[in-house]
């Protein structure tokens, strides 16, 4: 029985939630909206540090932020056939589900509800709370409120998950509701990143500084930055570990390139989906790797790429490598206004990233849930799941979405989960993107409003590319990718246990 054509019904003894239908109201602006908004969260301020120290290069830097637009990019063009095959509540899910089996889309959604979706939306809520504590302090992280051992809970922690019960209780009421907000913030914050990209390049021009990060742009391939207690030392970086090194930088970049995918899961409540979500995708990847390239220029024209490792006296001295807790947005900031204005520099960057976060983490919770619903229908997660309120939203699943990350929030245990899960959601991309060569041959007379872009070299192209970069995390950072597997294939008992289940009912 083809899982698509007919899902379990329920019986008639479920509560009137399950009378309700998906309600189309996401157009093709909302849901550009939702792809950028949910890709723009708190990385691109930070991570870029941490690449620099990594690859030690201004051209290696960019290139790292370049080819993570481009293998976004190419996953995106790639979805767009399997968007408009199937245009149904899930996505992703759905797709994995029909190319291989049932299983391997279980393992997507209960890795995607355990870590992935819940995991994200943890981290994210938590940045949020840290950069909302540069304007009100009792929010910090550090502001611890209870101890018990080595266990606390931070005022932080507290208005991480107040903002997580928040856009959860806005999304219940209905995807307009979730859609007026996702519009409004990530309009707002496109609009505060094209400003700094736009004072970048024009007030903070430092002529100093392009002439060090420029000037022999390829010969200044010194190598990543190794830390040692006595200082820094630098290692020459020249064929396969120049590669390994950009495989290895790419993690930062890719995570925050992450979730774009999320408006596929929101299927059923767009307007003209067949048409809508490919170009979405398209258009939203694209802003946001242009944004991301932009706003890496304009690091490098007002910092010098690399600083000292004991902590410069300024943000010069510092860099871009060494950018006080890795704020490299800050940093940038604080240059183009001066020294004398650090604190309007934090300030202004605290607001920018506090929006860009709480957008973020509205369409990822909206997007979610309809995961674990198209599960449910598969009887292959909780009833409830399967169930939508009179507002047309499966409410449960994001209450028990909401639960689960705000349990994450507590644990403190998020930032690692989602270090070992990056592996496994660039092997689940292969899979899909194969899935679109799969269902060529067993579904050849399907429906395909909108072909794959440049099939099929450009699905081949990212399936290579993603594959070295998967070799590359299993060789170096064995110990975030081998956990990463272990998670998912904790998920095959359970898929047998819900299954049995199903039988004896």
């Amino acid at each position: 029985m083809n899982c698509a054509q007919q899902p379990p019904q329920h019986t008639a003894e479920t509560t009137q939630e399950s009378s309700g239908e998906f309600r189309r109201e996401l157009g093709l602006l909302s849901s550009t909206m939702m792809v950028i908004g949910s890709m723009v969260g708190s990385g691109i301020f930070i991570v870029s540090a941490d690449i620099a120290r990594t690859v030690g290069s201004p051209a290696l830097l960019l290139l790292v932020w370049l080819l993570t637009g481009l293998v976004t990019v190419c996953a995106a063009l790639s979805y767009g056939e399997l968007a408009g095959m199937m245009p149904q509540a899930g996505g992703q899910y759905v797709y994995l589900r029909e190319a291989y089996s049932p299983l391997v889309g279980f393992l997507y959604g209960w890795t995607l509800f355990t870590v992935i979706q819940t995991g994200t939306i943890a981290a994210v809520a938590v940045a949020f709370a840290k950069f909302t504590a540069v304007v009100f302090p009792v929010v910090s992280t550090s502001n611890v409120l209870v101890s018990i051992g080595t266990f606390g809970i931070s005022g932080g922690q507290l208005f991480a998950m107040a903002s997580i019960v928040v856009l959860t209780l806005l999304n219940v009421r209905g995807v307009q509701s979730g859609k007026r907000v996702q519009d409004v913030v990530t309009l707002a914050k496109v609009a505060a990143l094209a400003a700094l990209v736009l004072l970048g390049l024009t007030v903070g021009w430092n002529h100093d500084v392009v002439a060090t990060n420029f000037t022999g742009f390829w010969q200044g391939l010194s190598g990543g930055v190794q830390v040692s207690a006595d200082g820094t030392q630098r290692s020459h970086l020249t064929g396969v570990a120049l590669w390994a090194a950009v495989g290895t930088a790419m993690v930062g970049s890719l995570f925050s390139s992450d979730a774009w995918n999320n408006i596929t899961f929101a299927a059923a409540e767009v307007k003209q989906p067949k048409r809508t979500i490919p170009l979405a995708l398209a258009l939203g990847t694209l802003t946001v790797t242009s944004i991301y390239l932009l706003a890496n220029v304009v690091y490098l024209v007002t910092l010098p790429l690399e600083g000292s490792v004991s902590g410069g006296a300024s943000v010069m001295d510092r860099g871009i490598q060494f950018a006080t807790n890795d704020r490299v947005g800050v940093a940038a900031v604080e240059a183009i206004v001066g020294e004398a204005n650090a604190s309007v520099a934090a300030l202004s960057m605290a607001v920018l990233i506090m929006i860009s976060t709480f957008g973020c983490n509205n369409g990822v919770i909206l997007a979610g849930a309809r995961v674990y619903y198209a599960m449910s229908r598969d009887g292959l997660f909780f009833r409830q799941a399967g169930l939508l309120n009179r507002r047309g939203v499966p409410a449960w699943s994001l209450v028990a979405q909401c639960v689960w990350a705000c349990a994450l929030c507590l644990s403190g245990t998020y930032g690692d989960l989602l270090d070992y899960v990056v592996f496994a959601v660039l092997v689940f991309y292969i899979l899909t993107i194969g899935g679109i060569i799969v269902l060529r041959f067993k579904r050849p007379e399907a429906e395909r409003p909108i072909k794959a872009f440049g099939y099929p070299i450009v699905p081949v192209l990212y399936m290579v590319v993603a594959s070295a970069i998967c070799v590359d995390l299993l060789v170096l950072k064995p110990s975030f990718t081998y956990p990463g597997l272990l998670i998912v294939l904790t998920g095959i008992p359970v898929y047998w246990l819900w299954k049995r289940k199903i039988g004896t009912n």
